[in-house]
């Protein structure tokens, strides 16, 4: 496994851009700010360097006497309350149904959207859809699509909470969307033989041919570095030529192209599948017990994802194998010493943490649906992907169910919420006026 944007006008990402952003809404910010198709280091540092600064909702005006002018801030006796964020105040509306409902992403036929599956959707407060299968209806008919069920989001306290759009666009034999308007996007080991700029103002095309057809995240690119000794012998990317090399450099450096180029045309991208399928023989989607007895902690196969992170990426998506090296008690996707200690911790990612397929992969049949996504946000996880939207209301009562009892998993739920609503913040998908 691996709606159109509501943009800001120019001016105000711009501006956004040099007073800071969140990491998660930088890949975004970056749009039509003067950036160039040129090399990848330099959008990678450009978006470092606002790691960590302060949310522009959250500044607050100094209060005033009289109509004159207030006093600096370091003058007063008592330090004032900072005004709640366009987050906060979308938050501090939502009921333990919607906020669960915003952990999960329910997958959708794009040719053919199933009406009883949407209407599922719907009724458990789903906040992010993905477009599955194969379509080659083309970007116009794709759009229509979209329009037809993104107006089922939820709203709170009058307000939209958009969703999220997302599908598998990666190109070769995994690519969604097909048809006119449409590039017939090449495998990934075909893009890793082209020069980085070309490659990111390929991407940037890509994208822009998401976005008119109103998907806001793609999940993509593959990060994964499968060794040319083992090559099509990995089931799940080598035999279908997904990787973009078999050295970490390669890969590193076209991964971070091919974000480039979706961050310059206003689509975020998703690297998976932490911590690498490229050792691996079975695909998670068909097998039981797939093993990675290789990665370590400190393996430079990670390094695609380091570099990704430290650009800013907004998205990393988790997969469903075992790492013997680093976890062997627990799938990646339930290893808290996967997402929060490795990912959260070591590579110091603050973004949205997405599963693999938890619906329908063989690597999870021996749980419930409710154990796969209870188990999941306990381990540190955000946002829960499935492909059947059958599982959803077992998923979503499940989660409720275990707020209830235990406080610090409601502080991860809230937590998860909080970097979800900040990249859709990022995408324009609330209304923050």
């Amino acid at each position: 496994m691996s709606i159109r944007v509501r943009q800001q006008p120019v001016r105000r990402r711009c501006r956004a851009l040099r007073t800071g952003v969140p990491l998660v809404t930088l890949a975004l910010a970056v749009t039509g700010c003067g950036a160039s198709g040129g090399a990848t280091a330099d959008s990678s540092r450009s978006l470092a360097a606002s790691h960590g600064a302060r949310d522009p909702g959250a500044a607050s005006a100094l209060p005033s006497r009289g109509g004159t002018e207030a006093a600096p801030a370091a003058a007063s006796t008592a330090p004032s309350a900072p005004a709640a964020t366009c987050t906060d105040r979308y938050m501090s509306g939502m009921t333990a149904a919607q906020l669960a409902g915003q952990l999960l992403m329910g997958g959708i036929a794009a040719a053919h959207p199933d009406q009883a599956q949407l209407a599922t959707l719907r009724d458990n407060h789903v906040g992010s859809v993905m477009l599955t299968g194969r379509s080659t209806a083309g970007t116009s008919a794709t759009r229509k699509v979209v329009d037809g069920f993104r107006g089922q989001a939820d709203r709170v306290t009058g307000r939209q909470v958009g969703l999220l759009v997302a599908t598998d666009q990666e190109g070769g034999r995994v690519q969604v969307l097909n048809g006119p308007g449409f590039s017939a996007i090449p495998s990934g080991l075909t893009q890793g033989g082209w020069p980085t700029a070309t490659l990111r103002t390929q991407a940037a095309g890509w994208a822009q041919q998401l976005r008119a057809a109103g998907v806001n995240l793609n999940l993509a690119p593959v990060a994964d570095v499968v060794p040319a000794a083992l090559g099509a012998r990995n089931i799940p990317i080598g035999s279908f030529q997904r990787e973009y090399g078999h050295t970490a450099d390669t890969v590193t450096s076209h991964t971070s192209a091919f974000a480039a180029g979706f961050a310059q045309s206003g689509v975020m991208t998703t690297l998976k599948h932490f911590p690498g399928l490229g050792q691996v023989i079975g695909n998670t989607d068909t097998t039981a017990d797939v093993v990675d007895s290789v990665t370590t902690a400190g393996s430079s196969s990670l390094t695609p994802f380091r570099a990704g992170i430290r650009a800013g990426s907004p998205f990393v998506m988790i997969s469903s194998a075992t790492y013997t090296r680093i976890d062997p008690k627990h799938l990646a996707a339930f290893s808290p010493t996967v997402i929060d200690h490795l990912l959260r911790g070591q590579l110091a990612f603050k973004g949205v943490v997405i599963s693999d397929d938890l619906g329908n992969a063989v690597a999870v049949r021996s749980f419930s649906p409710a154990q796969r996504a209870v188990n999941f946000i306990a381990a540190g996880g955000d946002m829960i992907l499935t492909v059947r939207p059958s599982t959803v209301p077992a998923m979503a009562q499940a989660i409720q169910t275990r707020m209830r009892q235990d406080a610090s998993f409601r502080a991860k739920v809230n937590g998860s919420v909080r970097r979800i609503l900040d990249a859709k913040r990022g995408a324009g998908l609330l209304d923050c006026r």
